[in-house]
């Protein structure tokens, strides 16, 4: 029988917002998924722009290849937003990664959980 725990995202602390200081591939840390393929991870995020312009962000998934690790890409998210959905239950393991960059730098943050699945 499968178990489940809801975690934080590996790259936050104590599960503040993650800011994306990084403008180009490899981007930010955001998560680092469960070790191994018998479980998996089921990551949700959102995006809030803490600042007075729009600013692209894009998510890598699992790699830094573009496109094909790309979850989305240089989307522009609007200035002074509230939390936006930007991956919903999207599912990861073996020890991949989730990056984010921006074209700005820091006016992004990222928050989110993700559902551990054993």
């Amino acid at each position: 029988m499968a178990t489940y725990a809801r975690v934080l995202l590996s790259g936050s602390t104590n599960g503040k917002p993650i800011p994306v200081v990084a403008v180009a591939t490899v981007g930010t840390l955001v998560h680092t998924a469960q070790t191994g393929t018998t479980g998996f991870d089921e990551i949700y995020l959102w995006v809030s722009n803490v600042t007075a312009a729009a600013a692209t962000l894009t998510i890598e998934y699992g790699g830094v290849t573009d496109p094909g690790d790309h979850a989305c890409k240089a989307v522009s998210i609007p200035a002074n937003s509230a939390p936006i959905l930007i991956l919903a239950g999207l599912n990861l393991n073996n020890a991949l990664v989730v990056r984010a960059f921006s074209g700005t730098a820091s006016a992004l943050n990222v928050t989110g959980y993700v559902n551990r699945i054993a």
